[in-house]
């Protein structure tokens, strides 16, 4: 076990945790103020949904390690879309009323890593495709 395999396990389970959470707290928040935020934004309702649960599913897939690519590829086009749909215009830091884009930035970059690295030895991609 090196120390790149542990760091990777590291922060693909805090990225996954961080999606997990904010997916949960979607639905606990009463799916439907984010529906209404979406339609604030010119986004359609439906997708408040959509969005929930990949963050939800992805976040405990990424935890695991499996279907990393294709889950770390949703992840970024959550968080772009996030940055310059909801957050850009409040700035890096927010506006007081609503945080801004610095977490979104974080955890877009963390899905482009998980996008682009080599699968970890310590996930289920590795071991169920092996390659």
């Amino acid at each position: 076990m090196n120390k790149n395999e542990i760091g990777k396990l590291i922060l693909r389970a805090i990225v996954g945790l961080t999606f997990l959470i904010h997916g949960v707290s979607k639905f606990q928040g009463g799916i439907s103020n984010t529906v209404g935020f979406f339609d604030s934004l010119g986004i359609p309702g439906f997708m408040a949904y959509v969005i929930a649960l990949v963050e939800l599913v992805g976040g405990i897939a990424l935890i695991l390690g499996l279907g990393t690519r294709i889950v770390s590829f949703l992840f970024a086009l959550i968080m772009i879309g996030a940055i310059f749909t909801a957050k850009l215009s409040v700035g890096f830091l927010g506006n007081g009323q609503m945080a801004g884009y610095e977490l979104d930035l974080l955890l877009l970059a963390g899905s482009i890593y998980f996008l682009f690295a080599e699968k970890s030895k310590l996930s289920l991609d590795q071991k169920l495709f092996q390659s």
